[in-house]
């Protein structure tokens, strides 16, 4: 199974390469008030993406500190070390006492 997944790495890395060398012309990308980047297209495909990442990783941020935050509210608190042998152990359960029993 792990050479399976290393291949496919392989091929998609190789996949990725090749269209790295194919798309090596320039392009332009037309922002306002006349501004122009010109660069290889490849060049301007990875910055949209690592850009798209990004945007995507700080939409997550907020989600990932509340979900954070409830887990350490919802903790069990650490067990206490253990009693030495001599003692009585605690009760597990510390019910109410019922009526009429």
């Amino acid at each position: 199974m792990r050479i399976f997944v290393w291949l496919l790495r392989a091929a998609i890395f190789f996949c990725l390469f090749a269209f790295a060398l194919n798309n090596r012309d320039d392009a332009s990308v037309k922002w306002f008030f006349g501004h122009e980047w010109r660069a290889p297209m490849v060049l301007i495909v990875l910055a949209a993406f690592a850009i798209g990442c990004t945007f995507g990783v700080l939409a997550m941020v907020p989600s990932w500190w509340r979900h954070r935050r409830v887990a350490r509210r919802v903790r069990p608190e650490p067990e206490p070390p253990h009693a030495p042998a001599h003692s009585a152990p605690a009760p597990l359960i510390d019910l109410p006492p019922r009526d009429g029993l």
